[in-house]
């Protein structure tokens, strides 16, 4: 092939979004006037927690994935602006005003996946926000969940994962016992809070599992579900590695390392033991279809 071929389709799309820059000037310029705020209080706050660290991440994640579906969007795009990027523009905006008086954050994040989404239909059409529909599915990670719900459905992730701890050390011939979701290992008493397996770190985990499955977009409906579906036990067993972490390293170093810095490690140990189990199941399921179609 002809790498002229390849590079004027690129430059093309390059000189296009160079020619639409005045056009989105301004509604950059509203929506860092609108946002900048949000974002300062974001990291500065709720993102700063251990609940919410994710959030960063997701955002980053959603706005390469936009980035990488440019081109095909503006392929798609039929400059014709849709009707409903009203009502969607109407509902941000009301979103942002109750959030920002308020002081309610979700609200506030929430307004800025629908402005966006708004801004594409008005500017691009509907048919931009069908090739980028992913993206804010992604974004949609990064809106806390109500307080009460997350206390409601935390409790018995806890439970079951504090059960599954104290078998697994006990079985290795640790001293553990476990009082509710307390674990007392040796001399040491640790809490298993939310952070370390609360419906939260489960859907964030959900979220990696789905944006690895938007990245590799396998022709297979069955390993698709199936990966996607098996992403909770996946989850479940990566907050077990997480909490048997923490207690070994509480138990060999002392209570200061475990709630010091070693303790912000096991929170990327839990990331990184989810990728890893995914890929690996993935890397089953893979050999399984081959298998079963050979």
């Amino acid at each position: 092939m002809d790498p002229g071929l390849a590079i004027r389709p690129q430059a093309a799309i390059r000189a296009a979004l160079r020619d639409a820059l005045p056009d989105w000037a301004p509604v950059l310029a509203g929506m860092l006037v609108l946002y900048v705020p949000t974002f300062y209080r974001l990291f500065s706050g709720l993102w700063a927690t251990e609940e919410q660290a994710h959030g960063p991440i997701i955002l980053l994640l959603a706005l390469w994935l936009m980035y990488r579906q440019w081109p095909a969007m503006l392929a798609r795009a039929d400059g014709q602006p849709s009707t409903l990027g009203w009502p969607v523009l109407g509902v941000g905006l009301l979103a942002y005003i109750l959030g920002r008086s308020q002081g309610i954050i979700a609200f506030e994040i929430a307004s800025f996946i629908l402005l966006l989404a708004a801004v594409l239909m008005l500017k691009c059409g509907h048919g931009a926000l069908r090739v980028q529909w992913f993206a804010f599915f992604f974004m949609a990670f990064m809106v806390p969940l109500p307080g009460p719900l997350v206390g409601m459905l935390t409790m018995p992730m806890k439970m079951a994962v504090s059960w599954a701890t104290e078998h697994l050390m006990y079985a290795a011939g640790y001293p553990i016992a476990r009082s509710g979701v307390i674990l007392q290992v040796g001399q040491y008493q640790l809490l298993v809070a939310d952070a370390c397996a609360g419906l939260q770190t489960l859907l964030t985990l959900e979220a990696l599992g789905l944006f690895y499955l938007n990245v590799v977009r396998h022709s297979s409906a069955f390993r698709n579900v199936a990966l996607a579906l098996l992403i909770i036990p996946i989850s479940f067993t990566a907050n077990v590695i997480r909490v048997i972490t923490l207690s070994l390293v509480t138990y060999y170093l002392g209570d200061a390392a475990g709630q010091g810095f070693l303790h912000g490690f096991a929170g990327m140990v839990l990331f990184i033991t989810a990728l890893l189990l995914i890929i690996g199941v993935d890397a089953f399921l893979q050999w399984f279809v081959r298998w079963r179609n050979s």
